[in-house]
């Protein structure tokens, strides 16, 4: 199922989208798409409804992030060797773990805001995993069955503020609208296998990362089993699993984001996010 949340911010509800790409309201069968309604019993619920008997929702849509109510949102650096090179960084010898604040998460259409005072604000296509059942010292062998399903991200970084303010990644990494997520979250069983997909960028029309899941250091059961051995996953935690070579930091020289650009990436199964880049303001 490709499993989504439409409308105005702050009113969204949640739809599907079926076979023929039509977003199908499915508000009569749940609330919205909170943490409670990720378990793989709700899942099976859901999967057993038939989209032709669900309302169509008729007109262009906005895509909200596609689940709300996210406890953690982490992420996992230099997961592609080719990444790391381009970072001038070694490959890691067990994954990187940092955290992406919440209030970063935001639809995948929705407007980038560059934060104030930035110079080094930079873009990276990434698999993001949902978690759908709590994970606690989870076996590799096991991890999957607590997935949900997967979403493209764009882990947003302000370089500067990662790597040239002391040690902490956190400070360029959940800025304002710096973690679209969707536009839909596509449950496990019709992605298949999740390390054979296909991810790709550009910025202003001009491709800048190509790449495939197959290449991650350390795949998405290794992940998810790894980070539950040192903290609980609960029901919609996200974590976003590292970006293919191709980031405005790796150019020489480098490359980032300036108001106006325009970036649009996506992920094979999981659909395509655009965004316009804005300077910074005052929100609300």
């Amino acid at each position: 199922m490709k499993l989504l949340r439409y409308g105005p911010v702050g009113q969204e509800k949640p739809g599907l989208l079926d076979a023929e790409g039509v977003i199908r309201d499915l508000s009569a069968h749940v609330p919205d798409f909170t943490p409670d309604q990720l378990s793989p019993e709700n899942l099976k619920r859901l999967a057993a409804i038939d989209p032709a008997s669900l309302p169509k929702v008729e007109g262009p849509q906005r895509y909200g992030p596609p689940i709300i109510g996210s406890q953690k949102f982490l992420a996992i650096g230099l997961n592609f060797a080719d990444h790391a090179a381009e970072s001038n960084m070694p490959v890691p010898d067990e994954p990187i773990l940092f955290t992406k604040a919440t209030s970063c998460i935001q639809g995948p259409d929705d407007e980038v805001m560059l934060p104030k005072d930035s110079v080094k604000s930079d873009w990276e296509v990434e698999l993001g995993v949902v978690i759908g059942k709590t994970a606690r010292y989870v076996d590799e062998d096991k991890a999957l069955e607590h997935v949900a399903g997967y979403v493209t991200v764009n882990d947003l970084s302000e370089r500067e503020y990662q790597l040239e303010r002391g040690s902490q990644w956190d400070k360029g990494k959940g800025c304002d609208t710096f973690g679209p997520i969707g536009p839909w979250l596509v449950t496990g069983d019709e992605v298949g296998d999740p390390q054979n997909l296909d991810m790709w960028l550009e910025v202003n029309g001009k491709r800048m990362q190509t790449g495939n899941t197959r290449t991650m250091v350390f795949g998405v059961a290794n992940l998810v089993s790894y980070v539950s051995r040192f903290m609980t996953l609960v029901p919609g935690d996200i974590i976003t699993t590292g970006t293919p070579p191709g980031v405005g930091l790796g150019f020489k020289p480098p490359i980032y984001l300036k108001a106006g650009d325009t970036i649009t990436l996506g992920i094979e199964k999981l659909g395509e996010q655009r965004q316009s880049v804005v300077g910074w303001r005052h929100l609300g």
